[in-house]
């Protein structure tokens, strides 16, 4: 694939992350605009996550089987289209209905991403394509955040909270543009069917998860929220249950049980899941404290995180050279570094409240970032670094799948967790011993590297 190609698609994988975080900042202004009251703004962010997670690996599945470019633009444009709709939207159960569409656009276009790199490259240059891939990642979940504050403060032509969706469609037609010419169409040589079975219990699996911890405390955990939770173990035993039948009966299941026994795959997944959900529950309750603790605007709130994104990408561009040299204990560094970041920002929060500004925050923010950096992309290409090329859309599919799954489980639990504190303790306190429960997942993260192999491919 050429440059050019590697590019369009590192923007499709770069999109629908932005807009997962990019609304974090734009609440208050939904909010404000729309009254949608607590409930309804989670399932703003909710709603996107868990469509975009259920129908992850689905996604991955139909571009093995029809063509992953072709499922690449039509992803993308639904994803216009959808943008269009989130940032027309006159209530704000309309603007759900989107984001819930929108998410599902999502899944459809991003698989393909990973497959088609995986497809078409080889040795070094799909080390360094996996590692852009891992930078895009990692800073496109930054950068949303700041975007999401300049553009609500910008209020550009009246669009307030609206230009963060409508920002999309531009970058959507430039995309679609450059996927005709530039990437190449690519597919399993051994395409299969859609296993209906497995696809729906994976989707009651996830619904019944991450839908009540999304909703349960902004609706006073209602009797429906228990009971799908209660529902969880039983549905994703079902569906391990359906799929290992599958395979063993010589079927194409949605996530062969086989492709899990791949030690590389399962390792990377395991420290992906601590990762993401330390990660994307940060990125949240960062957002409401700068606003509405610190007294930041959106703009602030945003800048806050720049010294964040300028770390972790240039920590992703260094990751292939440290890997060369260090094997797995990159990854190790980066949870120490991540580790440190967060010390310094519990140090500087407990001490500088509620006078804390960006310059007092920059260090701590830095140095996690930094640790960020060393991390993730690492993790994404060990994930995929033995998955055979023809099961690239499953593979991409389930490592973005449980990544995604993640990112949403840590809005809902992390998030949760320092809303219900901040009524009690007061956003300060809350602050703290939410950060203190991401250092928990970090010293997780950090001792499960010390098992991976020295030597990484």
């Amino acid at each position: 694939m050429r440059p050019l190609g590697l590019f369009t698609v590192l923007l499709g994988a770069a999109l629908p992350l932005i807009d997962f975080f990019i609304v974090n900042v734009a609440l208050p202004a939904i909010d404000a605009d729309l009254a949608a009251g607590p409930a309804l703004l989670e399932l703003v962010v909710g709603g996107y996550g868990v469509a975009y997670a259920v129908l992850l690996v689905l996604g991955g599945r139909l571009g093995d089987t029809a063509g992953r470019r072709r499922l690449f633009l039509l992803g993308m444009a639904a994803f216009g289209i959808t943008s269009l709709a989130c940032g027309l939207a006159p209530t704000a159960w309309t603007l759900v209905g989107a984001r819930v569409a929108q998410g599902a656009a999502a899944a459809l276009m991003l698989p393909q991403v990973l497959a088609t790199i995986q497809a078409t490259t080889r040795g070094p240059r799909r080390a360094r394509a996996m590692s852009l891939y891992g930078a895009t990642a990692g800073l496109s979940m930054v950068a949303g955040q700041i975007l999401g504050g300049v553009l609500v403060a910008a209020d550009l032509a009246g669009t307030g909270w609206r230009a963060v969706f409508l920002v999309n469609i531009p970058f959507v037609l430039l995309g679609l543009i450059l996927a005709v010419r530039a990437v190449p169409e690519t597919r399993s040589p051994r395409p299969a069917s859609v296993d209906v079975p497995g696809t729906l219990l994976l989707a009651v699996s996830l619904v019944s998860l991450l839908l009540p911890l999304t909703e349960g405390r902004a609706a006073g955990w209602p009797l429906w929220t228990v009971l799908s939770l209660a529902a969880f173990p039983f549905a994703a035993t079902a569906f391990y249950l359906t799929e290992r039948r599958a395979d063993r009966l010589g079927r194409t299941p949605l996530v062969p049980p086989s492709l899990l026994r791949l030690d590389s795959l399962r390792r990377g997944l395991v420290m992906v899941v601590p990762f993401s959900i330390g990660f994307s529950g940060f990125m949240f309750v960062m957002a409401v404290a700068l606003q509405q603790g610190l007294a930041m605007g959106p703009v602030r709130a945003g800048l806050a995180l720049v010294p964040m994104a300028l770390t972790f990408f240039a920590a992703s561009l260094a990751g292939p050279r440290l890997i060369g040299r260090f094997g797995s204990r990159v990854v190790t560094a980066g949870g120490v570094l991540q580790a440190l970041g967060i010390l310094l920002l519990l140090v500087e929060l407990r001490q500088g409240w509620p006078g804390v500004g960006l310059a007092a925050l920059a260090p701590g923010v830095a140095v996690a970032g930094l640790g960020q950096g060393l991390q993730l992309p690492v993790l994404i290409r060990m994930v995929l670094s033995d998955v055979p090329a023809d099961r690239a859309g499953v593979g991409g599919g389930v490592m973005v799948t449980t990544q995604q799954s993640a990112l949403a489980l840590g809005v809902a639990t992390l998030g949760s967790l320092f809303l219900a504190l901040t009524a009690s303790l007061g956003m300060r306190d809350a602050l703290l011993l939410t950060l203190l429960v991401q250092l928990g997942l970090i010293a997780l993260t950090t001792l499960l590297s010390l098992r991976l192999p020295r030597v990484m491919n």
